[in-house]
């Protein structure tokens, strides 16, 4: 499988992440461990996790996935083979939250253990901290690099201003700078990504990493109607932003390019987004060994002129 350049950072990345949200939340260990082979054997390097995956769910503390992910890793034995990528900044517990230098040192300890490696490759802020100071920030990182604990650092969910703010301090100081961006973006949510990020991302060089490339589930085409929802856990959230008339006419657009493609409507948003100016590789998440074989072939779809437009016709006034 041919692989991307994240940033200006010298890493090359499968142009397709696996997530790891779902591990120990709606898959157990054994299957989080069959997918994560499935993956890697499939040709995919880059995958993704979070100190704070899954503390959404009622009785977990956070680090579950990072807890698998590391032991997958310590069994087979392929640590130089992938690219790990985590974060830090979710708020974990009252205590363990944030974007302080002192928390970022403390923080990043634990996720080298869970994930049983010397270092992480992608180290990201998990969402922005507007009570630190993006320098702080970027200094606790300068000092992980410097002692190779990280190897690169990324941000999610910041705003085109911060992420400014946050470069300009990097260049300033001398301090590593974010090479990826990892923000919402598939083809139902466009507008904040297309307008005020990927013009940024860009002219900088910073790679995209998307997450919800699939709409968390809904572009899969498997939420089509209210007794839809009751197949996932997720369903309930799908529903109130995406089943709607907006939403119903994408997917008829989709149905139409999958058609004309041979392919499942998950590997059409899966291209799209590859083939999307400034994106490096979308994320997507996998609950079976199926799920993984179909998004890996994603990677080898190339959508036409034609497709693209009927894509966007379905989204009046978007960019293509």
């Amino acid at each position: 499988m041919q692989t991307r350049p994240l940033g200006r950072s010298g890493l090359s990345i499968s142009p397709l992440m696996l997530g790891g949200n779902v591990f120990g939340w709606t898959i157990d260990e054994a299957t989080s461990f069959a997918v994560l082979d499935a993956f890697v054997a499939g040709g995919g390097n880059a995958i993704d996790t979070a100190d704070g995956y899954s503390v959404w769910v009622p009785g977990h503390v956070g680090s579950e996935s990072e807890t698998i992910v590391g032991k997958w890793l310590q069994r087979r034995g392929r640590r130089d083979d992938v690219v790990i990528a985590t974060k830090v900044g979710w708020e974990v517990n009252a205590d363990n939250k944030g974007l302080k230098k002192d928390y970022i040192l403390r923080a990043v300890e634990g996720s080298l253990k869970r994930l049983q490696t010397d270092y992480i490759d992608l180290y990201q802020s998990h969402k922005d901290d507007p009570t630190t100071p993006v320098e702080e920030t970027l200094e606790a990182y300068a000092q992980l690099v410097k002692a190779g604990k990280v190897r690169v650092i990324g941000a999610s969910n910041f705003t085109q201003e911060r992420l400014q703010e946050s470069q300009a301090a990097s260049q300033q100081h001398g301090f590593p700078r974010y090479e990826t961006l990892q923000n919402l973006y598939n083809l139902y949510d466009r507008e904040d990504f297309e307008k005020n990020l990927a013009p940024l991302l860009l002219r900088e060089n910073i790679g995209a990493i998307p997450y919800y490339g699939l709409a968390a589930g809904f572009l899969t085409g498997k939420y089509r109607t209210e007794a839809d929802l009751q197949k996932s856990p997720r369903g309930g959230g799908v529903g109130q932003k995406y089943l709607n008339e907006k939403g119903l006419a994408l997917l008829t657009a989709i149905d139409a390019v999958a058609e004309r493609q041979q392919a499942p409507p998950a590997q059409i948003a899966l291209a799209w987004l590859m083939q999307a100016p400034g994106v490096t590789a979308p994320i997507a998440s996998a609950t079976s060994v199926a799920q993984v074989t179909e998004l890996l072939k994603a990677t080898e779809l190339r959508l036409t002129p034609e497709d693209l437009q009927t894509l966007k016709q379905a989204q009046p006034g978007q960019a293509e």
